[in-house]
């Protein structure tokens, strides 16, 4: 993948984030850290308090349209009834909403560095599921500067091992 030289390299997941910028030029990159944030996301099982919640169906046979008279079986006004039933509300998984939070925040930070024209080029490098929900807060801006994305979780990773990744994508 070609960086240019002064091109942005967001490297992210759902946690952390470095922003890299590239001093060397395509062919030999040297990316040197600007800024880093990581942040505590304990696992959702120890963010949670109590149980998923439950919901019952008001819907009974008791309040039934009665049958018209003059013979015809069916109900006046029409309609299936049903029996009260019983499920559970979906589970919110409070880790991902965090870690899609988070990536909702580096969307804007990336936002605001492209008005400021902070940047001309920008890589993004996350994780398939971190990189979809980048995508979906992306500005114009943004998008306009987008030079390359790699689908990869390289946050933990060495700055050479970035490097190395970036030129064999």
């Amino acid at each position: 993948m070609e960086l240019a030289h002064k091109s942005v390299v967001l490297v992210a997941d759902g946690r952390k984030m470095l922003f890299l910028r590239n001093e060397g030029d395509a062919t030999y990159p040297n990316l040197v850290v600007e800024t880093a944030e990581e942040r505590v996301n304990p696992a959702d099982r120890d963010q949670k308090t109590d149980a998923a919640g439950a919901a019952s169906s008001t819907q009974s046979g008791a309040g039934a349209p009665p049958v018209a008279q003059g013979g015809s079986n069916h109900a006046a006004g029409g309609g299936a009834q049903f029996a009260p039933s019983r499920g559970t509300l979906g589970e919110t998984d409070f880790h991902q909403l965090e870690e899609d939070r988070f990536a909702a925040e580096a969307a804007d930070l990336l936002k605001r560095r492209a008005l400021r024209q902070d940047y001309e080029s920008l890589v993004v490098v996350a994780p398939p599921k971190t990189l979809g929900e980048l995508r979906k807060h992306y500005h114009v801006e943004v998008s306009n500067r987008l030079t390359g994305e790699l689908d990869k979780d390289l946050t933990g990773h060495t700055i050479p091992d970035i490097e190395q990744a970036l030129l064999k994508a």
